[in-house]
Protein backbone atom coordinates (compact mmCIF):
# COMPACT_ATOMS: atom_id res chain seq x y z
CA UNK A 1 0.00 0.00 0.00
CA UNK A 2 3.01 2.30 0.45
CA UNK A 3 3.44 2.17 -3.33
CA UNK A 4 -0.18 3.20 -3.74
CA UNK A 5 0.31 6.10 -1.34
CA UNK A 6 3.38 7.30 -3.25
CA UNK A 7 1.60 6.89 -6.59
CA UNK A 8 -1.42 8.78 -5.32
CA UNK A 9 0.70 11.62 -4.04
CA UNK A 10 2.60 12.00 -7.31
CA UNK A 11 -0.33 11.66 -9.71
CA UNK A 12 -3.20 13.42 -7.98
CA UNK A 13 -5.00 16.54 -9.12
CA UNK A 14 -5.21 20.09 -7.85
CA UNK A 15 -4.66 20.92 -4.21
CA UNK A 16 -7.03 22.49 -1.73
CA UNK A 17 -6.14 23.83 1.70
CA UNK A 18 -8.49 24.66 4.54
CA UNK A 19 -6.33 27.63 5.56
CA UNK A 20 -7.01 31.19 4.50
CA UNK A 21 -10.35 32.97 4.67
CA UNK A 22 -12.20 30.78 7.14
CA UNK A 23 -15.42 32.79 6.95
CA UNK A 24 -15.85 31.94 3.27
CA UNK A 25 -15.45 28.18 3.80
CA UNK A 26 -17.07 27.90 7.22
CA UNK A 27 -20.35 26.59 5.78
CA UNK A 28 -18.70 24.05 3.47
CA UNK A 29 -17.08 20.74 4.25
CA UNK A 30 -14.71 18.74 2.07
CA UNK A 31 -16.89 16.78 -0.33
CA UNK A 32 -19.35 19.59 -0.99
CA UNK A 33 -19.53 21.08 -4.49
CA UNK A 34 -16.88 23.75 -4.91
CA UNK A 35 -14.34 22.05 -2.61
CA UNK A 36 -11.26 20.12 -3.74
CA UNK A 37 -13.17 16.82 -3.87
CA UNK A 38 -16.80 16.43 -4.95
CA UNK A 39 -17.94 13.37 -2.94
CA UNK A 40 -21.14 11.54 -1.87
CA UNK A 41 -20.11 12.36 1.72
CA UNK A 42 -18.62 15.43 3.34
CA UNK A 43 -16.56 16.04 6.49
CA UNK A 44 -14.32 18.60 8.14
CA UNK A 45 -10.65 17.80 7.49
CA UNK A 46 -7.96 18.28 10.11
CA UNK A 47 -6.25 21.67 10.21
CA UNK A 48 -3.44 22.14 7.66
CA UNK A 49 -4.12 18.88 5.79
CA UNK A 50 -4.39 19.48 2.04
CA UNK A 51 -6.94 17.76 -0.17
CA UNK A 52 -6.52 16.76 -3.82
CA UNK A 53 -9.06 15.20 -6.15
CA UNK A 54 -7.95 11.98 -7.86
CA UNK A 55 -9.17 11.86 -11.45
CA UNK A 56 -10.20 8.78 -13.41
CA UNK A 57 -7.17 9.33 -15.67
CA UNK A 58 -4.92 9.17 -12.61
CA UNK A 59 -6.60 5.96 -11.45
CA UNK A 60 -5.98 4.38 -14.86
CA UNK A 61 -2.31 5.39 -14.74
CA UNK A 62 -1.99 3.67 -11.35
CA UNK A 63 -2.94 0.28 -12.80
CA UNK A 64 -3.69 -2.36 -10.12
CA UNK A 65 -2.96 0.16 -7.33
CA UNK A 66 -5.93 2.20 -8.52
CA UNK A 67 -8.43 -0.35 -7.21
CA UNK A 68 -9.09 -1.97 -3.86
CA UNK A 69 -12.00 -4.34 -3.91
CA UNK A 70 -14.84 -2.62 -5.82
CA UNK A 71 -13.49 0.86 -5.03
CA UNK A 72 -11.18 3.43 -6.63
CA UNK A 73 -9.52 6.38 -4.87
CA UNK A 74 -11.25 9.74 -5.43
CA UNK A 75 -9.70 12.09 -2.88
CA UNK A 76 -6.39 12.27 -1.02
CA UNK A 77 -5.70 14.32 2.09
CA UNK A 78 -1.99 14.84 2.70
CA UNK A 79 -0.75 15.20 6.30
CA UNK A 80 2.66 16.68 5.40
CA UNK A 81 1.62 20.32 5.98
CA UNK A 82 0.55 19.25 9.50
CA UNK A 83 3.96 17.65 10.10
CA UNK A 84 3.08 13.99 9.52
CA UNK A 85 3.86 11.43 6.82
CA UNK A 86 0.73 9.77 5.53
CA UNK A 87 -2.62 10.22 3.88
CA UNK A 88 -6.32 9.97 4.52
CA UNK A 89 -7.74 8.58 1.28
CA UNK A 90 -11.41 8.52 0.26
CA UNK A 91 -12.39 5.60 -1.99
CA UNK A 92 -15.75 5.18 -3.74
CA UNK A 93 -17.56 2.87 -6.12
CA UNK A 94 -20.96 1.87 -7.44
CA UNK A 95 -20.58 -1.81 -8.40
CA UNK A 96 -20.65 -5.09 -6.51
CA UNK A 97 -20.45 -4.58 -2.74
CA UNK A 98 -20.29 -0.81 -3.35
CA UNK A 99 -23.61 -0.69 -5.24
CA UNK A 100 -26.35 1.47 -3.70
CA UNK A 101 -28.41 -0.65 -1.31
CA UNK A 102 -25.48 -2.85 -0.28
CA UNK A 103 -24.31 -3.23 3.32
CA UNK A 104 -21.34 -1.27 4.70
CA UNK A 105 -20.05 -4.41 6.45
CA UNK A 106 -19.85 -6.33 3.15
CA UNK A 107 -18.05 -3.42 1.49
CA UNK A 108 -15.60 -3.02 4.37
CA UNK A 109 -14.82 -6.74 4.35
CA UNK A 110 -14.05 -6.69 0.61
CA UNK A 111 -11.94 -3.55 0.95
CA UNK A 112 -9.80 -5.00 3.73
CA UNK A 113 -9.50 -8.42 2.06
CA UNK A 114 -8.13 -6.71 -1.05
CA UNK A 115 -5.31 -5.19 1.02
CA UNK A 116 -2.01 -7.08 0.71
CA UNK A 117 -0.74 -8.97 3.77
CA UNK A 118 -3.53 -7.82 6.10
CA UNK A 119 -3.99 -9.44 9.53
CA UNK A 120 -5.55 -8.87 12.97
CA UNK A 121 -8.72 -7.55 11.32
CA UNK A 122 -11.51 -6.32 13.59
CA UNK A 123 -14.85 -4.94 12.36
CA UNK A 124 -17.25 -2.75 14.37
CA UNK A 125 -20.73 -1.55 13.44
CA UNK A 126 -20.94 2.10 14.53
CA UNK A 127 -22.73 5.38 13.94
CA UNK A 128 -20.51 8.01 12.31
CA UNK A 129 -22.22 11.29 13.20
CA UNK A 130 -25.53 9.40 13.01
CA UNK A 131 -24.76 7.49 9.79
CA UNK A 132 -24.70 3.66 9.96
CA UNK A 133 -21.11 2.62 9.23
CA UNK A 134 -18.61 -0.19 9.59
CA UNK A 135 -15.16 0.55 10.98
CA UNK A 136 -12.18 -1.75 10.54
CA UNK A 137 -8.86 -1.81 12.34
CA UNK A 138 -6.14 -4.08 11.03
CA UNK A 139 -2.42 -4.41 10.44
CA UNK A 140 -0.50 -4.69 7.19
CA UNK A 141 2.89 -6.35 6.86
CA UNK A 142 5.18 -4.21 4.71
CA UNK A 143 7.70 -6.72 3.39
CA UNK A 144 9.92 -4.08 1.78
CA UNK A 145 10.27 -2.08 5.01
CA UNK A 146 10.23 -5.15 7.25
CA UNK A 147 7.57 -3.78 9.57
CA UNK A 148 3.93 -4.16 10.51
CA UNK A 149 1.77 -1.03 10.22
CA UNK A 150 -1.68 -0.36 11.72
CA UNK A 151 -4.47 0.77 9.39
CA UNK A 152 -7.97 2.13 10.00
CA UNK A 153 -10.93 2.41 7.62
CA UNK A 154 -14.57 3.44 7.72
CA UNK A 155 -17.25 2.35 5.22
CA UNK A 156 -20.61 4.05 4.65
CA UNK A 157 -23.29 3.53 2.03
CA UNK A 158 -24.97 6.36 0.13
CA UNK A 159 -27.53 6.59 -2.68
CA UNK A 160 -24.51 7.18 -4.95
CA UNK A 161 -22.71 4.01 -3.82
CA UNK A 162 -20.20 2.97 -1.19
CA UNK A 163 -17.50 5.15 0.34
CA UNK A 164 -14.47 4.14 2.41
CA UNK A 165 -12.30 6.62 4.31
CA UNK A 166 -8.90 5.01 4.89
CA UNK A 167 -5.99 6.05 7.11
CA UNK A 168 -2.61 4.42 6.70
CA UNK A 169 0.69 6.04 7.61
CA UNK A 170 4.40 5.49 7.11
CA UNK A 171 4.67 3.52 10.36
CA UNK A 172 2.87 2.89 13.65
CA UNK A 173 3.97 6.20 15.20
CA UNK A 174 2.78 8.25 12.22
CA UNK A 175 -0.51 6.34 12.15
CA UNK A 176 -1.10 7.08 15.83
CA UNK A 177 -0.27 10.77 15.34
CA UNK A 178 -2.78 11.01 12.48
CA UNK A 179 -5.65 9.17 14.18
CA UNK A 180 -7.24 12.44 15.41
CA UNK A 181 -7.73 13.45 11.75
CA UNK A 182 -9.53 10.17 11.07
CA UNK A 183 -11.68 10.61 14.18
CA UNK A 184 -12.56 14.17 13.13
CA UNK A 185 -13.64 12.97 9.69
CA UNK A 186 -15.80 10.32 11.35
CA UNK A 187 -17.26 12.77 13.88
CA UNK A 188 -18.21 15.36 11.22
CA UNK A 189 -19.27 12.93 8.49
CA UNK A 190 -22.49 13.54 6.60
CA UNK A 191 -24.12 12.93 3.23
CA UNK A 192 -23.80 15.59 0.56
CA UNK A 193 -27.02 16.57 -1.21
CA UNK A 194 -28.11 13.67 -3.39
Amino acid sequence: MVGAVVALSMLSGCSFSWGGDEEKVAAKKLGDKGTACDLPVHFTPATSWTAKAITQATVEQMGPLGHQGPLTPVCELDAKPAGHIGFLIVWSGTKGAAAPGSKSHTLMKQFVTAENFESNVKFREIKANGLPATEATYTVTDLSAGEIRPERALAVMTKQGGVVIHLGGLNADEHKAMLPAFEQAKRTLGLTSE
